[in-house]
């Protein structure tokens, strides 16, 4: 219990410190970093990163990088950081656009990007699966399009 608490009090720490580094060179105000962090959008998603920085600490425990849940993981938190950096680049004028929605909408988008990934991996991208899941992240990114305009 104690070693999970650790390991989320450092994940919280480092999270706080790469934020506070990409705030200075991501937004156009002084403080905006700041309002965009406060966000629900951001905060969603933040939860995600910090759930899978456990999960990969937990796991880097009894397994190798090439465990296929570390390689899944690692992928995700990959595009999570992608996108808290797309949201760190929001005006604050319009920070009122990162809601709770927003960040499902993101959410859901990185799940299929992730599954993209794993099948381009495996299939050709002429492939029928490849070419559904690839529409099914063109229709995410549409909608978060819509809402950040």
């Amino acid at each position: 219990m104690m070693r999970i608490l650790l390991l989320l009090f450092f994940t919280f720490v480092s999270a706080n410190a790469v934020l506070a580094q990409a705030s200075g060179r991501a937004t156009e105000q002084p403080g905006s970093g700041q309002i965009i962090r406060s966000s629900p959008a951001y905060a969603e998603v933040l939860l995600r990163k910090t759930e899978l920085e456990a999960e990969l600490e937990s796991l880097l425990v009894d397994h190798t990088d090439e465990f296929p849940r570390i390689r899944e993981a690692r992928m995700e938190l990959e595009f999570i950081r992608a996108e808290m950096d797309r949201m760190l680049r929001v005006k604050a004028a319009d920070a009122q656009k990162l809601s709770t929605a927003l960040g499902r909408l993101i959410l859901a988008k990185i799940v299929h990007q992730a599954k993209l990934r794993q099948l381009r991996d495996q299939f050709s991208d002429d492939h029928p699966t490849v070419r559904r899941q690839r529409r099914m992240v063109e229709i995410y990114e549409a909608a978060i399009k819509e809402i950040l305009g």
